[in-house]
């Protein structure tokens, strides 16, 4: 899409806006009529074939549409507005299909794997959760260091596209031959007493939260180690597929906790207040990675060797930045959707759950590109996340007060409140490291 409207901040924002809200609007269908479908693994199979089918064709409809539009519209639009209005049109036409059915497919797989193994419902979310993001990161370092270089961007898709197609045949002779599906939606009626409107939107509302705060992180992550790591296409894949490693990574541990927790809204408030102090370390620690990253190119031959060696320290560095924070951010979408399969609210929880953290993943790109980087920089855009994050844990041990005293609470608050203020006020990025 950069090839056709530009690789501008805007442009990159607008994009992922289509591509996150797509998903969105996919995962809150499937969390709203669900119940409905009787046969989710079935389902499941179509919508990744017929995602595969659009993969397959979608190089041909890309160079189709933009060659109409070089030759056929712009000769005709005298208006600058109209024709970026058109183009954005069609961006949109181009790939919101795509990612309206991609947002259902966690939704519509975690909700029939559940009605199957129904007696431990964190567990079987949380290994979904572990094995998707997992793929995620496989899905990332291939295209970016094999497949793009084999057989091109259009290639690529149509490869992931197979792939799709493989999926869909295997979901459903999967449900054909190895089980026969239920049809009766899982945690239909509440375990825990009657279901709470209000109980529902705070959890939702954590979930957007949660989403808002780790999109901030990634923004200002990705700005920050740019600048260490280089601006290249290789990069960017290495920061991102550590980002997702996290996610995976904390899907993974919490996956035979979450069954068992006592207090799973403690054990939130928890996560959330320890993944706010982390993201906030990373600003104490980034200036050294300057340091580093310096005495290990005066190392390395410039040379192929040199080069997988030097690939493979910028993706240790990205860990080391993004891990602690991520692996926590991992942990939260099992929880709260946990949270929410004991209160009764149904196996539609999954897909509203997943839906407005992508909602909130949204408004913390809006956020961090369009108005704190540009006017506060890019160390705020990590210390907003991190007190949005660490207000949202403070507010959710406040709920879960029963087992955390009153003094304990507030000495608690007041030490995080010291934390950001010091690195509000006395941690500064350096200029010239980062200018050089």
């Amino acid at each position: 899409m950069k090839l056709f409207l530009g690789s501008a901040a805007y442009a990159q924002t607008l994009v992922l806006i289509i591509f996150m809200g797509g998903m969105a609007v996919g995962a809150w269908a499937m969390g709203k009529y669900s119940a409905g479908v009787p046969n989710l693994i079935q389902g499941y199979a179509i919508v990744e074939g017929l995602i595969g089918v659009l993969a397959i064709l979608f190089h041909w409809v890309f160079v189709g549409a933009t060659d109409f539009l070089y030759f056929t519209i712009i000769p005709k639009l005298h208006s600058p507005i109209l024709l970026m209005m058109y183009k954005w049109g069609l961006a949109g036409l181009l790939i919101l299909p795509q990612t309206i059915l991609l947002g259902a497919t966690f939704p519509l797989m975690s909700a029939g794997v559940l009605r199957i193994y129904a007696d431990k419902p964190g567990c079987t979310l949380a290994t979904l959760y572990f094995t998707n993001s997992l793929g995620a990161v496989a899905g990332v370092l291939t295209s970016g260091y094999l497949l793009i270089g084999l057989v091109g961007l259009p290639g690529t898709i149509r490869t992931a596209g197979y792939i799709n197609l493989l999926i869909a045949i295997a979901a459903w002779l999967i449900d054909k031959y190895c089980f026969q599906a239920p049809v009766v939606p899982a945690f239909q009626k509440p375990r825990q007493g009657t279901l709470s409107q209000r109980v529902l939107i705070d959890f939702l509302a954590c979930s957007c939260l949660t989403g808002t705060a780790s999109f901030m992180y990634e923004i200002g992550w990705i700005r920050m180690l740019c600048l260490v790591l280089g601006s290249s296409t290789h990069a960017f894949e290495l920061m991102l597929s550590a980002f997702i490693l996290g996610l995976a990574l904390g899907g993974y541990w919490i996956k035979k906790r979450v069954d068992g927790l006592a207090d799973p809204v403690r054990t939130l408030g928890i996560i959330q207040v320890t993944m706010g102090a982390f993201a906030l370390a990373t600003l104490l620690f980034y200036g050294q990675t300057f340091n580093l990253m310096s005495y290990v190119m005066n190392a390395l031959s410039k040379t192929e060797q040199g080069y997988v060696f030097f690939n493979l320290f910028s993706q240790t560095l990205a860990m080391i930045i993004m891990l602690p924070t991520t692996i926590c951010a991992g942990m939260t979408l099992p929880v709260i959707t946990c949270c929410l399969l004991e209160r009764g609210y149904g196996e539609g929880a999954i897909g509203k759950t997943y839906a407005v953290n992508t909602i909130g993943a949204i408004v913390g790109v809006l956020l961090g590109v369009q108005l704190v980087m540009p006017f506060f920089g890019v160390k705020y855009v990590i210390l907003i996340g991190s007190l949005i994050d660490m207000s949202l844990g403070l507010g959710l041990l406040w709920y879960a007060r029963a087992k955390l005293s009153e003094k304990s609470w507030i000495a608690v608050t007041c030490g995080l409140g010291c934390f950001v203020l010091v690195s509000a006020l006395w941690v500064d990025l350096d200029v010239n490291k980062m200018a050089s």
